[in-house]
């Protein structure tokens, strides 16, 4: 596939997304909002797992305010802006999708992630981060409100109190400060971070992938969910599962105490 302002590549099963447009910190214009929709696409169907990446000193620095190439127009005449649009069309279409993703993911993060771009970054099913990473809710600085799923995500995973201060005060948050809030699951040294991610992905798409679809399905449902439909959630998912050829193998390697050979089926 032929990108502009993206790269993506499979590699043992492994899809790699990198956001590529480093001289800006991998800010969001359309054209790059349309090749991540469509790489989102081609990767849920060729890959088994997914990492989401930046390219360069940053992983994505939120829209792109550059008058020359704004992610949305901004007319001088206020009343006639609707920047939610943008949101509406193009980036929640995202998010929803990397929701419902067949495949679990990886986002890698080095540098900056502001924005738009801390909210993508946070979705990951697991998030490693190098140790110069910083999550940004720069909205406030520039008179916003937070999007991408942020004020949903980070009051059901760091709780109420720290979303307020992180998303009122638009201050930094460290990579160790996050992982110390469970928000992220590792903290390598900046010239791991590639290896890491990419081995952490390889094990999961040797996993099975069904089974971890299910996975992800029941745990983004009980992030709203009440016990008793968590539970009943748990009850259908496991049904599928249980017909899959990956569980005929899980059952058996157990059995025979040797690794599975799973094959996504």
């Amino acid at each position: 596939m032929n990108f502009q302002e993206i790269k993506v590549e499979i590699r043992d099963s492994v899809g790699i997304l990198t956001l590529n447009a480093p001289s800006t910190l991998n800010a969001l214009t359309p054209v790059m909002v349309k090749e991540i929709d469509e790489a989102i696409d081609y990767l849920a169907k060729n890959a088994r797992a997914m990492i989401l990446c930046g390219a360069g000193r940053g992983f994505c620095s939120g829209a792109s305010l550059n008058p020359s190439n704004p992610l949305t127009p901004l007319p001088a005449d206020r009343s006639q802006r609707d920047i939610g649009l943008i949101l509406e069309k193009y980036l929640n279409p995202i998010m929803l999708k990397l929701k419902n993703l067949p495949i679990p993911w990886i986002s890698a993060v080095r540098g900056s992630a502001a924005g738009f771009g801390a909210s993508l970054a946070l979705a990951g099913d697991m998030i490693v981060a190098s140790e110069n990473a910083t999550f940004i809710q720069i909205f406030s600085k520039i008179g916003l409100v937070p999007d991408g799923g942020a004020t949903h995500l980070l009051s059901r995973t760091i709780g109420r109190a720290r979303t307020m201060e992180l998303m009122l005060t638009g201050d930094r948050l460290s990579a160790e400060k996050a992982l110390e809030w469970a928000l992220i699951n590792r903290v390598v040294a900046d010239e791991s971070l590639e290896e890491e991610a990419f081995n952490t992905a390889l094990s999961l798409a040797r996993g099975p992938t069904v089974a971890l679809s299910l996975i992800r399905k029941a745990v983004w449902a009980a992030v709203d969910s009440n016990w008793e439909a968590s539970l009943e959630t748990e009850r259908e998912m496991q049904k599928i599962a249980g017909q899959t050829a990956d569980f005929d193998e899980g059952v058996t390697a157990f059995v025979e105490k040797r690794a599975a050979n799973f094959t996504g089926q």
